[in-house]
């Protein structure tokens, strides 16, 4: 089958990156795109068949080169801009790994920063909103960032505590009959949101700060009859609670506070998946001020490369 070369690579140090080890990066591409992409001696080339696909490989080519020619990306990097680069928001995306907007930079001295347009939307999102919805599937920076968002917020003094809530429908029984405190008992299930807190101030702060309830953690089930005021709460797993407990929860909002809700509706642990409180919340809480749902989809996964492909086929199964 003849071949056309499309694109001559501007820096040849750059092919090694973009084919990516084991040919991983250039595979994805040809996945992407559902047609072979050949990378050799610094030239790009597609059969001549499928020259329709002419512009956006070379767009892609080119934006990758020009990101990887200023700032060092990582393979997870690569692969998040061949998910999310089009012909429209080329400049966009440049602009998230050229101009990043730090979001935090943890104990360790790592920057976070959104890294797909939907991040972005979400962080503006807590910026500007008191409840914040970020649905989406796993892997997608939705509880990770909005655990670093609160953290933020309290190192620079905005509120006084994070709480963090989670419903425990996974544990298959009472929390009573569990062995431990109320910590020992729910700890198991807020690891996801402990990877944040020890990320963003080291492990032994985060024990300082649970100590002094400067960061409190709570199921959901303890959360009825408070008012949480100068804080920020996190509901994560939040497909898990009920449309009683979700109302309970929302209602907790105190003043100089925010609320952040997580979680994935395509796993949800309830008997009945329509007694998610988070489906209903979705449907019912549209259109108010100062609410805000964003919707992170596959492309904003920032896994292995092969959860794109899973995510994709849950997602179709849901649509069917």
């Amino acid at each position: 089958m003849a071949k056309t070369i499309i694109y001559e690579l501007q820096n040849i140090l750059n092919e090694a990156k973009l084919l990516g080890d084991q040919n991983r990066i250039i595979n994805f591409i040809e996945e992407e795109y559902q047609i072979p992409v050949r990378l050799r001696y610094g030239e790009v080339s597609i059969p001549e068949t499928e020259l329709a696909y002419k512009d956006e490989l070379v767009n892609l080519f080119q934006t990758l080169e020009y990101i990887l020619n200023q700032v060092k990306l990582n393979e997870s990097d690569i692969l998040t801009i061949i998910k999310n680069l089009s012909l429209e928001n080329t400049e966009e995306i440049i602009d998230l790994y050229t101009k990043k907007k730090i979001l935090f930079t943890t104990i360790n001295g790592k920057t976070v920063y959104p890294k797909t347009l939907n991040q972005v939307a979400y962080i503006k999102a807590m910026e500007n909103n008191d409840i914040v919805f970020g649905i989406g599937p796993a892997g997608t920076g939705k509880t990770y960032l909005a655990v670093l968002y609160a953290m933020q917020a309290l190192k620079m003094g905005r509120i006084s505590k994070v709480v963090l809530v989670r419903p425990v429908v996974e544990a298959g029984e009472k929390l009573g009959f569990l062995p431990g405190d109320l910590k020992e008992k729910i700890d198991p299930y807020l690891i996801p949101l402990y990877d944040g807190i020890t990320d963003a101030i080291g492990s032994e702060n985060q024990e300082k700060y649970v100590n002094k309830k400067i960061i409190e953690i709570a199921p959901l089930a303890y959360m009825r009859g408070r008012t949480l005021e100068n804080a920020i709460i996190i509901l994560d797993e939040a497909q898990n609670a009920t449309k009683m407990q979700m109302k309970m929860f929302l209602t907790r909002l105190g003043f100089n506070s925010k609320m952040i809700v997580t979680g994935d509706v395509t796993q949800i642990d309830l008997p009945r998946k329509s007694d998610s409180g988070l489906i209903d919340a979705y449907y019912r809480l549209q259109k108010i001020k100062g609410v805000k749902f964003i919707e992170f989809e596959s492309k904003d996964v920032m896994r292995h490369p092969i959860l794109f492909e899973i995510i994709k086929r849950y997602e179709e199964d849901n649509e069917n």
